[in-house]
């Protein structure tokens, strides 16, 4: 019986390069992979994609409306703001925070919190109580007022942002790899490990840890979506991202006041939070159907059915 459930689990199951071909072929995914491709492109070369200096000031060009408007010119193909700063290139300088942020926090959190999951999910007991029924404690708090709380005490800037925003979001990744540990310890070779003496410490580091990495990638590309929106939020609010640093949400609280008389101000600024944050969120989909065998495995065998059922 186990011999056949085995051939019949390999008959359905993907390839292992169907993930890589599945987002490719499917039209969400890879206007999620453009959206992420280009995000990354335009942050790491700004300095030559952007036509002039974003901070550059220049009152006689003050809110000038894109080129399609009237009054438009295709030196500020995006309109200038209250400054006179070319808006186009602050959109593409503010790519650079809308990316290192969500780096930054996602891989203090990650790497913080696949540690706890881990040691709460192998050692379980009473260590297993205590470090959960903390992370319980801390979700129990509202992210964004524990966020707003800390940097008004301590203050804006970029890495008291990353750090906040990293523990808004730690516990997320405890969670997950709690569980996954929780079902890794009843594998095979967790036991076979377990029994030639293999410590605790290399048990978690060498043969449960690399299993896990497919699960918490997906959901590092998920927090990295809602990052992009805490970091615009806080930055909004005044207690992000500071001037003389672009970042969009600032840009987005600078043009408030002029939402009636130039509303490019917010639009645009909010069009790129808002087609990153899409952009993200559907790979991120396609990825966690990948990362799941058994959901893989179902649309994978359903997609062998379909020559066979138009042929017959």
């Amino acid at each position: 019986m186990s011999a056949t459930g085995s051939t019949d689990h390999q008959l359905v199951r993907p390839p292992s390069h169907g993930w890589i071909k599945a987002v490719l072929q499917d039209p969400s995914a890879l206007f999620g992979v453009v959206v992420l491709v280009m995000l990354v492109g335009v942050a790491l070369f700004a300095p030559w994609i952007a036509p002039l200096d974003p901070t550059k000031q220049d009152l006689g060009a003050r809110l000038l409306p894109p080129f399609y408007a009237d009054g438009g010119s295709f030196e500020h193909i995006l309109g200038t703001d209250q400054l006179g700063r070319d808006v186009f290139s602050r959109i593409i300088h503010g790519s650079r925070i809308s990316l290192t942020i969500p780096l930054v926090s996602v891989t203090l959190a990650g790497v913080f919190g696949t540690a706890v999951g881990l040691l709460a999910g192998y050692r379980g007991g009473r260590t297993d109580t205590i470090i959960m029924r903390i992370v319980d404690t801390l979700f129990s708090f509202p992210g964004l007022l524990l966020a707003l709380t800390i940097l008004a005490v301590v203050g804006p800037g970029f890495w008291t942002l990353a750090i906040v925003l990293s523990l808004r979001i730690w516990m997320v990744f405890a969670r997950i790899t709690r569980g996954l540990v929780l079902s890794a310890r009843e594998a095979e070779y967790v036991d076979a490990a377990e029994l030639i003496g293999a410590s605790p410490a290399r048990i978690m580091l060498r043969h449960i840890a690399p299993n896990l990495t497919a699960p918490l990638s997906t959901l590092a590309v998920i927090e990295a979506a809602h990052v992009i929106l805490s970091e615009a939020a806080l930055s909004f609010l005044g207690l992000g991202i500071q001037s003389p640093q672009i970042s969009w949400g600032l840009d987005v609280a600078i043009g408030r006041q002029y939402v009636f008389s130039a509303p490019w101000l917010i639009l645009l600024p909010g069009a790129a939070i808002a087609i990153s944050v899409l952009g993200i969120n559907l790979l991120a989909g396609r990825l966690r159907i990948a990362a799941d065998p058994q959901e893989s495995a179902k649309r994978f065998a359903a997609a062998a059915t379909v020559p066979g059922a138009q042929s017959g």
